[in-house]
This record gives structure tokens, sequence and C-alpha cells, in this order.
């Protein structure tokens, strides 16, 4: 029975590069993969999907009104298996969408991605994920003092901590660092201080 899994974890901690692993495992086994990306994220190309250690893939760029229903049904219903990188940036819509392809057409489908922004609010994509996924499972990665991250803090051009502005900024190691909420927390208040 297929099912709908969110695989979810901090900044850093190998999403991107799970979500390869998986497309590489599923082909060596002779599976078609049907690889998606929400085109609002063009750090590395409008139809790459690139982890930090170099993996790298052409993949499917979806925008936030593409009916992904009726992309798979039209255009790739020979695929065995669906997975998703930056789910977050999906809209509930496209992930229920997603849970159809599941259930009427037992499809596995796996969606990589955020929890939480850079104030620690859940992505409208990532809330659905928590909602309905079959199968929900934490990606860990550790903050600096050795604690498990959990926060994406987001930097200014001088390396300090955003706490204001829009959900969604497209950047990577230059922009955000995984950080535990006390040291996320304490950086805040040791820059308010400075003030």
């Amino acid at each position: 029975m297929a099912k709908l899994y969110f695989k979810f974890g901090a900044m850093g901690c190998s999403k991107t590069a799970q979500a390869l692993i998986t497309k590489f495992n599923y082909e060596e086994r002779n599976m078609k993969v049907l690889l998606l990306k929400p085109a609002i994220d063009t750090r590395d190309g409008h139809d790459i999907i690139k982890s930090r250690i170099g993996l790298q893939k052409e993949a499917i760029a979806v925008g936030e009104n593409d009916d992904l229903y009726k992309l798979y049904l039209e255009n790739y219903s020979d695929c065995n298996v669906i997975i998703v990188d930056e789910c977050q940036f999906l809209t509930p819509e496209q992930v229920d969408s997603l849970s159809d392809i599941v259930i009427e057409r037992n499809i596995p489908v796996l969606c990589f991605g955020l929890a939480t922004d850079f104030t620690t609010h859940l992505f409208p994509g990532s809330k659905r994920l928590f909602e309905i996924a079959e199968s929900i499972s934490e990606i860990k990665s550790i903050c600096t003092c050795g604690a498990k991250a959990t926060v994406n803090a987001r930097l200014d051009d001088n390396g300090k901590i955003v706490t204001e502005g829009s959900q969604i900024c497209i950047g990577g190691n230059n922009r955000y660092v995984a950080m535990c909420r006390k040291c996320w927390l304490k950086k805040i208040k040791e820059q308010q201080e400075v003030q």
C-alpha cells in the first residue's frame, strides 16, 4: 500500500541529498521516478535540484497554480514513485493532490522539506503534510553547541539574525543557519542588547 511520506528537518540536515539518493535507489531497481520541485526555488536553476554535497538532478519545476494530479495523469502516469524536494513551498491544495495520487493510483509520494520558517512558524505546505501524511520522520541536524537544531535562522548581509520579513526568502548557507532554539533566542537577545 502506497503512502504519503513527509521527511523534514532544519537547514543542512541532508534533505535534498536524501531525496536524490532515494531517486537513485528507485532507478537502480528499474523504476521510473517523477522528481518535482516548486518553481519558486531557483537557487540552482529553474529545473535543478542540488544538494550541498554536490549531488544534482534535473526536476520538473511546478508553479503554485499547477494541478499536480492533472500533471501526473496527463504526463507522468508511467512513473512508479513521486519525489518532491522543498515541499514546504507547495500549496495545501497541491499536497492534497499528491495525497489523491497516493490513494487513487497507489503511487508512493515522498516529500522532503523544512517544517518551519525563520520565525519558527509552519509553512503552509508543511502544515498540510503534518495533517495528512501517513509517514512523518525527522532528519536531524545539530547546532554548533551540539544540541539538535530545530530553527532555520535567517541571516542578514552582516550575519545578524533576522526576525521579521517575508516568509519566503530563497537562500542557502550564506542566508540561513540551523540552530537550536536556545542558541537562537540567546543570539537574538544579544543583538537586541547591542542596539
